[in-house]
């Protein structure tokens, strides 16, 4: 699978990159994190201030997780999950 360009060329998904997740192009932030700083209660320019992105970059990261809300939750949720296995695995064997 080709790497693809969204939002203007500002938001790329390459399966080499973060699993295929949506990435802000030419840095290593995802969607998913931007929208959970955003979640947060962070506004985008705390987000901005936050992270080495201008404001452009996490516009279009937000407009991205607005536009495929379902597929980001589900990635945070998918995440989550994992991470309390992993946390929980620990506890027991350790």
């Amino acid at each position: 699978m080709l790497a693809t360009q969204t939002l203007d060329g500002l938001i790329i998904k390459d399966p080499q990159l973060h699993n295929g997740r949506p990435v802000v192009a030419g840095t290593g932030n995802t969607v998913r994190a931007i929208a959970i700083m955003y979640k947060q209660g962070y506004s985008p320019e705390e987000i901005s201030g936050e992270l080495p992105l201008n404001l452009v970059q996490v516009y279009a990261a937000l407009t991205y997780y607005h536009l495929h809300t379902e597929e980001i939750e589900a990635d945070i949720l998918a995440d989550s999950e994992e991470s309390l296995i992993q946390t929980h695995s620990q506890n027991i064997n350790g």
